[in-house]
């Protein structure tokens, strides 16, 4: 780390170009020239992503033409404004070349890590910025609270579609057909699957 930062931009002058040479396996995020380093995904965050990226799998692209891709992965959302979502759908347009990162996506997933920092960047921080940037639709998985909310966006923000809690299946508005049972999602992320 000591070597990236010798060797690296002062932090508020990192470019896209930059932050693409990064060859680092922590997940890094570009927001207004400086790196963010989000915490090292742990088991529980790992299960509950895959958990999610498979059932979304399972309507795309059979029924929604595009792909569905896991972090660490970035996406451009704006130039300067490079985040990592745990799991997104992306359409065609949005990726137009697959050797650089998706200009956005279509729906976006953030499974919450402790601390007050990462609440604050998933449900505040991130909301803003994926709004403005034209997510259709943006899942906060929380394990700390076994919830799942679903925000649809409006004209310049979002609204919310649900708020699900064991017991309740999550639904998609954007990509009907993707759902999944609350309960299931956080029993993966405990190594337990039903």
């Amino acid at each position: 780390m000591w070597v990236l930062a010798w060797m690296s931009p002062r932090q508020g002058e990192w470019t896209e170009e930059d932050y693409l040479r990064i060859e680092a396996t922590a997940f890094v995020e570009l927001v207004d020239g400086c790196l963010e380093f989000l915490p090292t995904p742990v088991p529980l965050h790992q299960l509950i992503a895959k958990f999610l990226a498979r059932r979304l799998d399972e309507v795309v692209p059979s029924r929604y033409p595009g792909q569905v891709l896991p972090a660490p992965c970035p996406i451009r959302l704006w130039p300067g404004r490079m985040r990592e979502p745990d799991v997104y759908y992306v359409r065609p347009e949005q990726m137009p070349d697959l050797t650089q990162p998706p200009n956005g996506a279509a729906l976006a997933i953030e499974i919450v890590s402790e601390g007050e920092e990462n609440r604050q960047r998933d449900f505040v921080d991130k909301r803003r910025d994926y709004a403005r940037a034209g997510i259709k639709e943006y899942w906060i998985v929380d394990p700390e609270e076994e919830t799942i909310t679903v925000l649809t966006l409006g004209k310049k923000r979002y609204r919310l579609h649900g708020e699900f809690k064991p017991g309740d299946t999550a639904t998609s508005v954007l990509l009907p057909g993707f759902a999944v049972d609350v309960k299931s999602v956080f029993a993966a992320g405990r190594g337990k699957t039903r």
